[in-house]
């Protein structure tokens, strides 16, 4: 016996009608829920963005962040400049370490060289403790101007972790002195991120200093920055890629000797005229890659590494966005 039949004969068009129009409208509620869900899905990756705000001499972001992959977002909503540095301590050491044996003798070597007295400044950092020399830089984002946003994408492994920022104030004191320092946890729990896929690519390296097609539009580029290798410089710290943008004023040769901090002048506040620091990769090891997200206007720009005699090292290039 076909029920369904004789029950559809036995209704009069209207209630068929009706059901017809909940039918469809169940259909619609099914299609509503599902771009919903897909929307949600959305909203869940971008709640991976870590955000990090600096207001005064501080990182306000979370203790524990979860393993491989993450975007960080640094909001420099403080009247300085800053960047943050990613520190794997050996295992044992903590940020506790740090401050009592890694920034006293950084702080008192840049306070003797502010002085004028460069080699009792550099037997200052020969106080460094031995284990000092294990420590690995795994990357952060480049400078950042006072206002301006930078995301950066860097890989962690589980462990403990040590963010630092060492700009000096208008004083020659580091920032990470007065406090500009937090522990970081990276957790077992895997961030589930995906790699981002970079539209302009630039190797860096102490041979061939800075790489890339300069062949730059204005919009929002994806850049990866891949280390072919990695060196101690004069200043004690690796390469690294810091994004410029430069207006009419900004003079190259003083940009060049702001970004070497064991000059009395370097990376001190402020920073040079016509300079407006938009980010990058921070110092990473050999074979390491980290990707940074901006938005470019027309204009004139530079890519610089944090080492001394940047253009001589062709660490400092420059590239123009036409209108």
């Amino acid at each position: 016996m076909n029920t369904s039949k004789n029950y559809f004969q036995g209704l009069s068009p209207i209630p068929l009608l009706l059901i017809f129009i909940l039918a469809l409208a169940g259909l619609q509620s099914c299609k509503s829920n599902k771009k919903k869900t897909n929307n949600d899905l959305l909203e869940a990756e971008n709640q991976n963005v870590i955000e990090i705000i600096t207001e005064n001499m501080e990182f306000q972001m979370p203790d524990t962040i979860p393993s491989g992959w993450n975007t960080f977002r640094y909001k420099n909503l403080s009247p300085q400049t800053h960047f943050f540095l990613v520190d794997k301590y050996p295992e044992g050491k903590t940020l506790e370490d740090a401050k009592t044996f890694v920034i006293p003798a950084f702080t008192s070597g840049m306070k003797l060289i502010n002085e004028g007295k460069p080699e009792e400044g550099f037997a200052e950092f020969g106080k460094l403790p031995e284990w000092f020399s294990e420590v690995v830089f795994l990357g952060g984002s480049g400078l950042i101007s006072p206002g301006h946003t930078g995301e950066t994408m860097i890989k962690l492994d589980p462990g403990y972790y040590i963010i630092e920022c060492y700009v000096k104030m208008s004083n020659g004191v580091f920032h990470s002195s007065m406090g500009m320092t937090k522990a970081l946890i990276v957790s077992d729990l895997d961030s589930e991120n995906k790699e981002l896929k970079a539209d302009i690519a630039i190797d860096i390296s102490s041979t061939a200093g800075i790489e890339f097609n300069n062949s730059i539009t204005s919009g929002t580029h994806i850049f990866s920055v891949f280390f072919k290798d990695q060196i101690v410089h004069e200043n004690f710290v690796g390469h690294d890629i810091n994004l410029v943008k430069l207006d009419e004023t900004a003079d190259l040769k003083a940009l060049e000797q702001w970004m070497n901090w064991v000059d009395p002048k370097g990376l001190i506040e402020p920073a040079p005229n016509g300079i407006t620091f938009l980010g990058g990769v921070n110092d990473m090891p050999a074979g390491h890659k980290g990707y940074f997200t901006i938005k470019l206007e027309p204009g004139q720009y530079a890519l610089i590494s944090e080492v001394p005699n940047a253009l001589s090292k062709n660490l400092l290039k420059t590239f123009v966005i036409s209108e």
